[in-house]
């Protein structure tokens, strides 16, 4: 079954027309079409005159339809007759003008005009695209460095787009104030409207329309709607979203490249944003699966105040470096220590050694029966969309030591770290959904029990002194509330030169997580995106 929700693409205006034509016709823009002679085998960098020459004679045999001449002209011509070649039998094209802009280095953007025709449905699609021409590696030529996005821009590997009868009906995404949402205003929502849609469009009645999707070739299921060409007949499905909290989501994680937050209300458990930049491609907020470094700290410190194995007054020392059991050896990540810390210190600070110092506290379970019993991470989450609903293993030895401080196999996304500050904040995990529960096919998850009255306190305190004075002081200036509180993360992670930036906080009634992928210290990077979608709140 497919899915999806309508979005719309509004291109500008470029210059210099290519070609235009039905498919099967001949109607060339005249002086486009290349020379048979074969071109003299060049090496360096591709000339303007190479790009601009190749562009044009790539987009006019697009337009005429000649896939297979088309494909010639690129690196991938195999690769690139098939796509070019779906384009035009699974999308149901019958004409397409494309035009060409100014080109800007080795790249070319253009502008596509293409005519849908299925079943007695026509419509008019509009949407701008890039190309690059590089020089051939074997044959020296000029030739455009094929990629599925020439197609289209939303393009991945291993998609195409497809025309026909979606397989439910439209619905129109409400915010939990009755706001209609569009993927066109918050693209980062563009798959999950999908979703809403496919599981419960048919609920809500109504007829299905025609439109243009993205689809996979390995079978999987259908992405976004890209183009309507018959609306249908739907209903309206209210969310928990909040359109203005989503609106600062989507506007903080442009700031920063491979960027994710979730933002929830911490007193339900009800989703109010979710944002990734990329905002097309994989839902890092509420799939990924990343170490969530120093920010499981909450997590570890509940367990220990909760046992009385540690207080926040209590002297605890930070030394450069430490290690459990004469294992792996472990440092903090600005090789920092302070002798006369205090665990409350240690927290702020986000000092890894003092934690690594208090693992034979704890047996090899604990943090595993924590992490499920108190903060729901564990049991499968029901939020009303697909999501990744945490992992900690557990274990001995190093991987012990290193779940300490969020790191070894622990897997955590957004969506799972903002539920833990939130619980932090309440002292009740209230399972994450995006839906009336009501609505969902499935068991909501719960917890076996609260947080301890005292260790809430205590944890409580220990994330104030955080947003106060120590490692997210900086990025949570400004963030005002009854109960504001912050952890700051850094997570390692093989084959990068920078750890991973992740940041969780609350202000008052809402909870949110950040992260950076390879964005260096959390408060530096995932905290200003974090703190300003609870501004918005």
């Amino acid at each position: 079954m497919r899915r999806g929700v309508k979005t719309g693409i509004v291109g500008g205006v470029l210059a210099a027309m290519v070609g235009t034509a039905g498919y099967g016709a001949f109607n060339l823009y005249e002086g486009l079409a290349g020379s048979n002679s074969p071109a003299p085998i060049q090496t360096g960098p591709v000339t303007a005159d190479e790009v601009r020459t190749t562009a044009k004679e790539f987009l006019a045999a697009w337009a005429k339809g000649d896939d297979t001449a088309a494909a010639a002209l690129t690196n991938d011509a195999t690769t690139a007759d098939t796509a070019l070649t779906d384009y035009k039998d699974k999308t149901h094209v019958a004409t397409v003008k494309l035009t060409a802009g100014t080109a800007a280095g080795d790249e070319v953007p253009f502008k596509v005009k293409a005519t849908l025709s299925y079943k007695g449905k026509r419509s008019t699609w509009t949407y701008d695209s890039s190309l690059t021409v590089t020089r051939g590696l074997t044959t020296g030529r000029a030739l455009v460095d094929w990629k599925a996005s020439v197609v289209h821009p939303k393009l991945t590997t291993g998609e195409y787009l497809e025309t026909g009868v979606a397989g439910a009906p439209p619905v129109d995404v409400l915010d939990r104030n009755g706001k209609t949402m569009d993927a066109a205003d918050y693209p980062s929502l563009g798959a999950v409207f999908g979703q809403l849609r496919d599981r419960y469009g048919a609920q809500l009645g109504g007829t299905p329309g025609v439109e243009t999707w993205i689809n996979t070739n390995d079978g999987g299921d259908a992405g976004e709607t890209l183009h309507v060409l018959s609306k249908g007949k739907g209903g309206k499905l209210r969310t928990t979203l909040d359109a203005g909290i989503q609106a600062a989501a989507e506007k903080a994680v442009k700031n920063r490249a491979s960027s994710s937050v979730v933002a929830l209300q911490a007193s339900t458990g009800k989703i109010l944003a979710v944002a990734n930049n990329p905002g097309t491609g994989f839902n890092t907020a509420l799939q990924g699966k990343l170490a969530p470094g120093s920010t499981f700290k909450i997590v570890t410190a509940a367990t220990l105040l909760e046992k009385g194995l540690a207080s926040p007054n209590e002297p605890l020392a930070c030394p450069a470096q430490a290690n459990y059991n004469q294992g792996q050896l472990f440092h903090n990540v600005e090789h920092e220590s302070n002798m006369a810390a205090t665990f409350a210190g240690d927290f702020a600070s986000s000092c890894n050694t003092a934690f690594i110092s208090l693992t034979g506290k704890i047996d090899d379970s604990a943090l595993t029966t924590e992490a499920r019993d108190v903060f729901g991470i564990g049991p499968e989450w029901n939020t009303g969309v697909s999501t990744f609903d945490g992992s900690v293993p557990g274990g001995s030895g190093d991987e012990k030591a290193a779940e300490m401080i969020g790191q070894g196999q622990i897997e955590m996304d957004p969506l799972n770290m903002a539920s833990i500050a939130a619980t932090a904040r309440t002292g009740y995990f209230h399972q994450p959904v995006i839906v009336d529960p009501k609505l969902i096919d499935g068991t909501i998850a719960k917890a076996s029990r609260s947080l301890k009255p005292v260790a809430a306190q205590q944890l409580r305190s220990m994330m104030r002194l955080t947003a106060q004075s120590g490692t997210a002081a900086q990025a949570m200036r400004g963030v005002y509330g009854t109960y504001v509180g912050a952890k700051t993360g850094s997570a390692e992670v093989g084959g990068q030169d920078k750890p991973n930036g992740w940041f969780t906080a609350y202000r008052d009634d809402v909870a949110a997580a950040g992260v950076v992928q390879q964005g260096g210290h959390g408060g530096d990077s995932a905290g200003p995106i974090v703190a300003s979608v609870l501004k918005a709140s």
